[in-house]
């Protein structure tokens, strides 16, 4: 991870509203401009890109902290609801909002090394942006796009429930500049 998106992230649990929103879309552009480039292809494709809603695009920037920071964060920004998480994901989740469209979904793993995706994540390369969240009007649709005619596998088989009951997949994607980063796809429930 970046020092700019670690101190993002602590920044997301400053006292002063002002320095949450200025780190919020730090976290937030790194996302989605990481995200953009990986998938530019994939917006030449008039299904695939109406799918995804087009230039009036939804992205959430999906970031893995550890649970005291989870906590922290949470408390800094009085946000009281959790998403609902299936139980399999072990993950806890909830979302902040911000001015000129600046979403981030804030994870952690319930069980500190836990064998779920996001304890997986955080060990692997600590606290950091972990994904980055496409809202899509149809998972299934898109995801036989990605496939048939990009070559862009899902991660899982079939799309899944995710939180709030959402369907979801995901898409492990090669960065031009060399890496991978990784795609969700959502339908909202």
């Amino acid at each position: 991870m970046s020092r700019e998106v670690a101190t993002a992230i602590e920044g997301l649990s400053a006292t002063d509203a002002g320095a949450r929103a200025r780190a919020a879309r730090e976290i937030f552009d790194a996302g989605k401009q990481a995200a953009e480039r990986a998938t530019e292809k994939w917006w030449s494709n008039a299904d695939l890109a109406g799918l995804l809603l087009g230039t009036k695009r939804e992205v959430t920037v999906g970031v893995a902290v550890q649970r005291e920071t989870f906590g922290k964060i949470r408390v800094a920004n009085s946000v009281a609801m959790l998403a609902e998480v299936p139980s399999e994901q072990d993950a806890e989740e909830f979302q902040m909002h911000f001015d000129g469209g600046v979403e981030l979904d804030v994870l952690t793993s319930r069980a500190p090394g836990g064998d779920g995706a996001i304890a997986k994540f955080l060990a692997k390369f600590g606290e950091g942006i972990q994904q980055v969240e496409f809202r899509c009007r149809d998972v299934e649709k898109a995801a036989a796009i990605l496939k048939e005619e990009l070559g862009v596998k899902a991660v899982y088989p079939e799309t899944r429930s995710g939180a709030d009951g959402t369907r979801i997949n995901f898409f492990l994607v090669e960065k031009p500049e060399g890496g991978k980063i990784l795609i969700e796809l959502y339908e909202k429930a």
